[in-house]
């Protein structure tokens, strides 16, 4: 799907220094065809990205339609 697309492209981008200088968790809700729970964890170990709740709590919480996210990230 475009979404799981994106957080592969999201988990190889990834590096210590974003999760050093960034040091926040991000949950996505999303609506639309690839409806679900997705994070981006940029504060644990190295960070993480994928389906579902993220390890620790959010620090933001956003809600927006698959379509959306998609868009916001290419």
């Amino acid at each position: 799907s475009p979404v799981a697309e994106t957080f592969r492209l999201i988990q190889g981008a990834m590096s210590e220094e974003y999760v050093r200088t960034t040091q926040g968790v991000f949950q996505f809700e999303l609506s639309g065809d690839d409806a679900g729970t997705w994070y981006i964890d940029l504060k644990t170990k190295g960070g993480s990205a994928g389906f579902g709740k993220p390890p620790v709590t959010a620090d933001v919480v956003m809600s927006m339609s698959s379509a959306d996210f998609v868009k916001m990230f290419t």
